[in-house]
């Protein structure tokens, strides 16, 4: 199969690559750039495993080919520290709430989280459990996460977190 030169800015570089037509977005990741933080769970767009940001928006990367990502801007788990390579309000809020178990789900929910928190700098609870209602999580019953978010929006906004009483 004839293969087709992609080009893209990821995580604030420019990669590019040859791939087949069918190629999908997740796999280039992976395999071509060996970031391995975005990971494949269901291949059909119900876990949020392989949540990605790209142009400003949350894509599930396990259904998108990586043509259809040409000339994209795509932040991974991997680009989410801080440059000095420190942990974003996030994965500090993740780290401290212990908003993980096993972590499958982790590099998905965070990249949710963040463009979740670019949209909406301090959401709600019910804002938080709406926005990362498209990614799934079989360790945690969630509530962890949500702190985790609640945290880093807190962090961001230079408030101190108060965890609601259970």
């Amino acid at each position: 199969m004839a293969k087709t030169h992609i080009s893209m800015k990821v995580n604030g570089v420019e990669v590019e690559g040859l791939v087949e037509p069918r190629t999908l977005l997740v796999h280039f990741i992976r395999e071509n750039l060996q970031l391995t933080g975005t990971h494949i769970g269901c291949e059909t767009t119900h876990c949020g495993a392989c949540t990605v940001d790209i142009d400003g928006m949350s894509v599930k990367s396990c259904t998108m080919f990586a043509v259809q990502a040409n000339g994209s801007e795509i932040t991974t788990i991997e680009g989410v520290a801080n440059a000095d390579g420190s942990l974003s309000p996030l994965q500090e809020g993740f780290r401290m709430m212990h908003g993980l178990q096993c972590g499958y789900c982790t590099p998905g929910m965070i990249m949710r989280a963040h463009r979740l928190l670019k949209e909406n700098p301090a959401p709600t609870e019910e804002e938080i459990r709406q926005g990362i209602a498209g990614n799934i999580c079989r360790c945690t019953g969630y509530q962890n996460i949500v702190k985790a978010i609640q945290y880093a929006a807190a962090k961001i906004n230079g408030v101190e977190f108060k965890e609601a009483a259970e």
